[in-house]
């Protein structure tokens, strides 16, 4: 195990701060950890970390608090309106006095800038749990799922449809940092950002990744293996029906899903807007792995937790 457990970096803000070798020792570790449930049950004695969240949590806030509480640590939750932030305190001032207290932090908030400005002052690890710009927790428990089931290889065809959002950003960092191949099926109107983009060429000319951008829904999944989605209104965005309208043809239904490979897994982060991004059929259909994704979260940040404080 020594090996998987080599020291580098102190925080998670992006998978950008990890290399291809960093995040395939966290999928190891997130299947010795989903093996042995007791595997580092001590690791966190004595630790406490906060969770400061600026956003509603499901997944995030319980995958962390049962995970930590598994490695025997003890979780703060804190709400930052409830904090001296709220009356003007500045972030890197909470972020010293945080470092004093605390073991560890993870923040769920809007702006990237909230988690770099606490890492940057901070002495203690900073998770980023989501920003309106990435999410890569979530996307370490969609590499484990799809690792788990022995696809992450180079020939998958791995097709994201909908918005381009915090989640496929992540996608696009993960999988072309791995050499692995992305297509993105979404309206013109709705590509990456264009400094996602540029990042991803870049990236993808070292790794040896192919990613591509489709705007027909039905090239997007033709043969693909894994078919994936998230909602097409996500947290802090204005709901906006012309937006809805564009993304209508690129809901996951049975009808696009005839065109994907006849054993195609469907991915969705969660939560789901049945009816909106996927239908119940998709999402609840015997090809669905959703849950066991969900379940990921668990096993994937208890990797990431190992991997930050075995050393």
């Amino acid at each position: 195990m020594k090996n998987l457990l080599d020291k580098k970096h102190k925080d998670l803000l992006t998978l950008k701060d990890y290399t291809k070798e960093e995040i395939e020792n966290i999928l190891k570790l997130a299947a010795e950890v989903k093996k042995d449930g007791k595997l580092y049950k001590d690791l966190l004695s004595g630790k406490s970390l906060a969770m400061l969240f600026d956003k509603h949590s499901t997944r995030t806030r319980l995958s962390f608090e049962v995970g930590i509480s598994q490695l025997g640590g003890n979780s703060i939750y804190l709400d930052s309106k409830n904090l001296q932030i709220n009356r003007g305190e500045t972030l890197g001032d909470t972020a010293k006095v945080f470092s004093k207290y605390l073991d560890g932090v993870i923040i769920r908030t809007y702006s990237q800038k909230t988690v770099e400005v606490f890492a940057k002052e901070s002495t203690i690890p900073v998770i980023n749990g989501l920003t309106d710009l990435y999410h890569p927790c979530q996307i370490l428990s969609d590499l484990f799922t799809i690792y788990e089931l022995g696809l992450l290889k180079k020939d998958l065809k791995f097709t994201y449809v909908g918005d381009s959002n915090n989640v496929l950003n992540s996608l696009l960092i993960g999988f072309t940092m791995l050499g692995l191949n992305i297509t993105v099926g979404c309206p013109e109107k709705c590509k990456p950002l264009k400094e996602v983009i540029n990042y991803i060429k870049k990236q993808s000319e070292i790794s040896g990744s192919n990613f591509k951008i489709v705007y027909d829904p039905l090239e997007a999944v033709a043969d693909a293996d894994i078919v994936y989605t998230d909602v097409w209104v996500s947290m802090g965005d204005k709901e906006s029906a012309g937006k809805i309208k564009e993304l209508k043809d690129f809901q996951i239904n049975l009808k696009l899903l005839s065109y994907a490979k006849p054993d195609a897994k469907i991915m969705h982060c969660l939560p789901a807007h049945r009816g909106e991004e996927i239908t119940s059929e998709a999402i609840d259909g015997s090809n669905s792995i959703v849950w066991v994704q969900a379940e990921n979260r668990l096993h994937a940040q208890k990797a990431l937790l190992v991997y930050l404080y075995s050393i």
